[in-house]
């Protein structure tokens, strides 16, 4: 009886390790780090260009989370909302895992579409934000910009 409980606490408490375990965030570029970690202006263009949400960048044991949201104004209850750990930073872009969310009135017929997954943000040419390179919408056939703009 003791085997069988020692052996489902050590179970458990490797389950709980791995759970736990965050790797790391790769900084490649110290000045991208400087850059990129802080609150910023997050934007989607079915939203506006007008105003802006937010999306901010922190650090906690040597990983970075980026959460963010932008919301329409008015009646309409479109959005974007970005949440998720920052793997790897450099000079022109930084990758990310987790969630990105949308719901756009007259996309995917009003609904929610959820993007999952590691996805790269990159600045292009002298651009002042990073922008979401898997821009394809897997729910609809259009082009999302989801952009993070510079501080």
């Amino acid at each position: 009886m003791r085997k069988i409980i020692y052996l489902a606490l050590l179970i458990i408490f490797v389950f709980c390790l791995s759970v736990s375990a965050q790797q790391k965030t790769v900084v490649k570029d110290a000045k991208a780090k400087a850059m990129l970690l802080g609150k910023h202006k997050l934007s989607l263009q079915w939203i506006s260009w007008d105003y802006f949400g937010t999306a901010n960048v922190t650090q906690k044991s040597g990983v970075f989370y980026l959460k963010g949201e932008q919301k329409s104004r008015g009646e309409m209850a479109d959005y974007v909302k970005v949440n998720g750990a920052i793997t790897m930073i450099d000079k022109t872009s930084f990758t990310f895992k987790g969630t990105i969310l949308t719901r756009i009135s007259h996309i995917n017929s009003g609904n929610e579409c959820k993007r999952e997954g590691e996805m790269t943000f990159r600045i292009t040419g002298k651009r002042k934000y990073w922008r979401l390179l898997e821009m394809d919408n897997p729910c609809d056939g259009v082009a999302d910009y989801v952009d993070i703009f510079f501080r």
